[in-house]
């Protein structure tokens, strides 16, 4: 009996891996591959270019155990918040990295397939899952030093015995780039001799040899797994620097790509309601090549949003935002981008490289550091340090302006903020301390020896419950942005691939038109970027004049067309001429 002939998923399946593998048998790699993600070879292709999202969409960014309250697991009490004082603020929860680790807050992961105990279970997680969407780490660059794996590769023993990348240390890795200043290699003693691996970030974060298929076929049992418990958006950690060529940069080379399409491929076949993201924190033009044709990434982050807005709004002057913006191309249908102005990590400087001066990349560190922020560097393929990312709270990088230092705007800028970030094309995701305006935890610094932990402060759930049911800034800030979520999430034209045009209304008004794919709604998003009032007419938006026009910020009806608005310190106006209305939970 002659063997049927292989399905469609199952040649463009083999075409990747030959790409990847030349070596191999690609058909046989390519049956292993199905079979240890369960997936039928006969399973429908799902339709491209399709929007997974809408406007209701926005994402909260959270630490599994950031909220913890006595005598109960972390992710149950983050579950109870999200769904008494979120559901109808967010639609996706992403849990960084819940897995047990062994340093870098749990981006040195020792078992991909079990949740830390410390934080809860698997049941929890998928507790989350049932009212949200839920994103989880694929940290698939590098594991714990400390993991099983690495144990067995320096046994000598399977599985990990030849899973970790090794690399001769009179090679020329000159052209390496990557975001720390240690030394790239480890020396490591094994049952084989003595041996150099490859580490990009730290040296308790072995990087993954993904020249071996083995590592392929082992990260797909584990995102099945993760797809069984309820994870449905996957953030592929760190992926630019997944493929090493010693003599090159190391850093987005063509079979990183091709790793990424081939997990959508799977993916997408198992779970079509599946959304991939790729974080790359590298310079703009770089980044948007992991949209590829459509068939990489379903979002990437918009890594320079958050260091140009900021730059924004300690100076007043927007206008390399605007440039920024206006070079920026329409995601085709089925991508869009993720836009985020902080993150559990610092505000990335790379993404600035070619956008601001070095006098101007220079007065923003200055700034931040001015308001209790610390500088984190990393090492050029010359072995000079140069300037990674600036590490700070939102709430603290906005507390004053460039010239004057900290002044009374703190609020109406960290707001005018949110409102810039929620009207972009994208889907919006919030950090969950800029819902609480966490100030810089300096203490935790202090604990930990890292910069990073500035921003990612440890909430007693009493301690949050007092300052968000009493007057506190805390209180001012969770309920103006979850008010202005509420309104976004109605609104036609704040869909992730509504139309987006810029305006150019000078440097201090920041200001763009977006309208809705059935054309029925249009809206004008206009902010006074500066600490002094602002001016503008009207008749620069040209509204319809048969349409009544209406700032859904503050409800104002504007009649006169032609009249003139006044916006004081970092207010905006949201114009609409079709005002949406929120879908009840």
């Amino acid at each position: 009996m002659e063997n049927a002939l292989p399905s469609h998923l199952e040649q463009r399946l083999v075409s990747h891996l030959q790409t990847l593998y030349p070596h191999v048998d690609a058909s046989e790699l390519a049956r292993n591959c199905l079979t240890r993600f369960h997936l039928d070879p006969n399973t429908e292709s799902p339709r491209p270019h399709t929007n997974i999202w809408d406007q209701s969409d926005i994402m909260l960014i959270t630490y599994a155990d950031t909220l913890r309250a006595k005598d109960e697991p972390p992710l149950e009490t983050l579950q109870k918040f999200v769904k008494s004082k979120l559901s109808d603020s967010i639609s996706a929860v992403h849990l960084l990295p819940f897995f047990p680790y062994s340093s870098d807050d749990g981006f040195s992961v020792m078992d991909y397939t079990t949740v830390n105990p410390a934080s809860g279970n698997w049941d929890h997680v998928s507790k989350i899952a049932e009212d949200f969407k839920v994103m989880g780490d694929l940290v698939i660059n590098h594991c714990s030093s400390r993991s099983m794996w690495f144990e067995n590769f320096k046994a000598g023993v399977d599985p990990g015995s030849k899973f970790f990348y090794e690399a001769d240390p009179n090679a020329d890795l000159s052209a390496v780039v990557r975001p720390r200043t240690s030394p790239l290699l480890r020396e490591v003693q094994t049952k084989n001799g003595e041996k150099h691996v490859w580490c990009t970030f730290s040296h308790d974060q072995i990087d993954l040899n993904f020249e071996n298929p083995e590592v392929l076929l082992e990260f797909l049992g584990i995102i099945r797994l993760y797809l069984e418990k309820g994870i449905r958006w996957f953030r592929l950690d760190a992926v630019a620097f997944l493929w090493k060529i010693p003599g090159t940069t190391s850093i987005n080379l063509p079979q990183t790509h091709e790793i990424i399409r081939l997990l959508r491929l799977m993916i997408e076949h198992y779970a079509p309601d599946a959304v991939i993201i790729t974080e790359t924190n590298i310079p703009n033009q770089e980044n948007l090549t992991y949209f590829g044709n459509a068939n990489e990434a379903h979002l990437i982050y918009n890594f320079s949003l958050p260091p140009l807005l900021i730059n924004s709004l300690v100076t007043g002057n927007c206008s390399h935002l605007k440039q920024w913006l206006m070079s920026m191309p329409p995601a085709q249908q089925g991508t869009t981008y993720l836009n985020f102005i902080a993150s559990h990590d610092g505000i990335g400087l790379r993404p600035t490289e070619g956008l601001l001066s070095e006098w101007e990349l220079e007065t923003l560190i200055n700034t931040m550091k001015r308001f209790g922020g610390k500088l984190s560097s990393r090492t050029t393929p010359q072995g000079d340090a140069k300037p990674y990312e600036i590490n700070i709270s939102l709430w603290n990088a906005l507390s004053g302006s460039a010239q004057q230092g900290p002044d009374q705007w703190q609020f109406a800028r960290f707001l005018c903020a949110a409102g810039v970030m929620m009207a972009l094309e994208g889907v919006p995701a919030f950090y969950i301390h800029s819902l609480f305006g966490t100030e810089n935890d300096l203490e935790r610094v202090d604990n930990t020896g890292h910069f990073r932990s500035i921003n990612r402060h440890i909430w007693d759930m009493e301690d949050l419950q007092h300052v968000l049911n009493t007057p506190t800034h805390h209180q001012k800030v969770f309920q103006s942005i979850t008010k202005l979520t509420q309104i976004r999430r109605a609104q036609q034209a704040f869909h992730p691939n509504a139309t987006q045009y810029v305006l150019h209304m000078g440097e201090n008004l920041f200001a763009f038109w977006r309208q809705s794919l059935d054309r029925r709604q249009s809206l004008f998003a206009v902010y006074n970027m500066t600490d002094q009032p602002q001016h503008f007419n009207l008749s620069e938006l040209n509204l319809i004049a048969t349409d009544d026009w209406t700032d859904l910020i503050t409800e104002q009806v504007y009649e006169d067309r032609l009249g003139k608005v006044t916006l004081m310190p970092y207010q905006f106006v949201w114009l609409t001429n079709k005002k949406g209305k929120l879908k009840t939970s």
